[in-house]
């Protein structure tokens, strides 16, 4: 795995991570969550989302048509 790709998982899993953090803290401190938080939490999953499933997307399509062969199967050009 390259190292780009390690980054961008771990700033998910760290986004992720600290929304649910921040979401817990103020229920507890104040038993109740503020807007502003709600949108941190609202934006961190929109963007980790994002991380994971754009990569997961491009490799699809690079399989799809052909750019990437990982299961070395013989593809027929013609139906």
């Amino acid at each position: 795995m390259k190292a780009s790709v390690k980054i961008q998982y771990s700033c998910a899993v760290l986004l992720i991570v600290s929304s649910i953090a921040l979401a817990f803290y103020q229920v507890l401190d104040i038993d109740d969550i503020a807007s502003g938080t709600l949108m941190y939490i609202a934006q961190a999953f929109l963007l980790a989302g994002s991380i994971f499933g754009l990569n997961y997307y491009v490799n699809k399509l690079s399989i799809l048509y052909g750019k990437k062969d990982n299961d070395n199967t013989p593809r027929h050009s013609q139906q």
